[in-house]
């Protein structure tokens, strides 16, 4: 019987290398120094972005809980007639660690964050008066993490951008108490101005990342 050169070719290839094995289910018999079978598993692992910005009342952010709340929280001010314009701070009622103070944090895994504040304008009272929200400041103040959340300083539209430098692990997280006050400065017409949702009350506060 003629046996045709490829086939004695791959006889040969097989006869000088019986251990040789490539699948993901091996094995491999022969003397026991010469022996050996390999297989392979191929893991991945996707990790989502995530930016959660607190400015208030929130979830926790400590343990891995980042979920949404859709509480608003309310500050207000009410400076005496007697102290009116004396450029003394009044210290505000309200917020989720109360007197005017209030919880800020972020939390992010893509690199640098950018945090600003943007108004409708400044307060009105509805009659054609208004307090600028230059008269509002907010002091930062250390929290739970190394470095405190700075905050960004309210104006009548959108505030300059506090810029969050992540490290090389490109994750931040970062917080801090914010206390408002009123700046009391200026002696304005009497009247109630802002309110909630109402004469340019709120305050939008907007953190992106790449």
């Amino acid at each position: 019987m003629r046996i045709s050169t490829v086939v004695k070719a791959f006889l040969a290839v097989a006869a000088a290398t019986p251990l040789l094995c490539q699948a993901e289910s091996n094995v491999a018999t022969g003397a026991a120094t010469a022996t050996g079978a390999q297989a392979h598993v191929d893991f991945t692992i996707t990790i989502p972005k995530i930016l959660y910005l607190r400015v208030g009342t929130g979830s926790s952010y400590t343990t891995g809980s980042l979920l949404a709340n859709p509480t608003i929280d309310a500050i207000t001010f009410a400076p005496g007639a007697g102290v009116l314009g004396n450029g003394t701070s009044v210290a505000g009622t309200g917020g989720d660690l109360t007197l005017g103070v209030e919880t800020a944090a972020v939390v992010s895994n893509s690199g640098n964050v950018t945090l600003n504040a943007t108004t409708a304008g400044a307060l009105s009272d509805g009659a054609g008066d208004s307090i600028a929200f230059s008269q509002i400041t907010t002091t930062t103040t250390s929290n739970t993490s190394t470095t405190a959340l700075p905050a960004p300083t309210l104006t009548n539209g959108t505030s300059g951008n506090v810029v969050l430098t992540a490290p090389a692990s490109k994750v931040i997280v970062q917080d801090a108490k914010w206390t408002y006050g009123y700046a009391n400065s200026t002696v304005p017409p009497a009247g109630t101005y802002g309110g909630v949702v109402a004469n340019n009350s709120r305050v939008t506060y907007t953190a992106t990342m790449p």
